[in-house]
């Protein structure tokens, strides 16, 4: 596949993201490093492959956006992941997001309720040879059946917080997720204790398409 080529001109692009992540307070080492070896023009259409390293979101179909990179180092940060742990991720989209977890050497279990979506991303990992979990489905209801998680990652803003999701979360585990139901979301970082006490912290405002409530198609 053409655009499935990393050349010396995206790796140093690249590269320039990296050193801007690193300005705006990206400072865990190994996400970044994700970043470098993850290509991300790989998971955009080829009409943006010259603009794929620019913090910006991008349309990838379905009414769904990749993510500013920004915001996914972000979100990756705040979940502080560790080798081997088992994460929940609501919203695959692109796949993207899901590849630099993997990276990360944790095991990974996602859900997409666009049916396209989810068989592009699925693609993705298949192509990376990660052994993700991507599930078609309500991302809503989380996924019981390999439940308690380390960490769970929301992907789209939620007009509230899903307690089936918090239910699914490991005593001293982390749920990030935007929330908010206008168009802009606060991203709340949600720390669980031993004893199942939930404390709640807020780190701003960012934009997020909205995650649906029992809607697939």
């Amino acid at each position: 596949m053409k655009h499935l080529q990393d050349s010396y001109k995206h790796k140093g692009k690249r590269e320039i993201l990296i050193s801007a992540l690193k300005e705006m307070g990206i400072q865990d080492q190994a996400i970044l490093e994700a970043f470098d070896t993850i290509p991300r023009h790989y998971f955009l259409d080829l009409v943006f492959d010259a603009q794929a390293y620019k913090n910006m979101a991008f349309q990838i179909g379905s009414g769904q956006t990749i993510s500013h990179p920004y915001t996914v180092a972000f979100q990756t940060q705040l979940l502080e992941v560790e080798k081997g742990m088992k994460i929940l991720e609501i919203g695959t989209g692109s796949g993207f997001q899901t590849c630099i977890l993997c990276r990360l050497g944790a095991k990974v279990f996602s859900i997409e309720r666009h049916k396209e979506l989810h068989k592009k991303a699925k693609g993705m990992i298949d192509f990376f040879k990660f052994s993700a979990r991507l599930f078609f489905g309500d991302g809503y209801k989380g996924n019981k059946t390999y439940a308690p998680y380390d960490r769970i990652l929301v992907t789209c803003g939620a007009p509230e917080i899903p307690m089936e999701l918090l239910n699914q979360l490991k005593n001293g585990g982390i749920l990030v997720i935007p929330v908010g139901a206008g168009k802009e979301q606060k991203m709340i970082k949600l720390t669980k204790d031993l004893d199942g006490n939930v404390s709640e912290e807020d780190f701003g405002t960012f934009k997020f398409v909205p995650m649906l409530e029992r809607k697939v198609n």
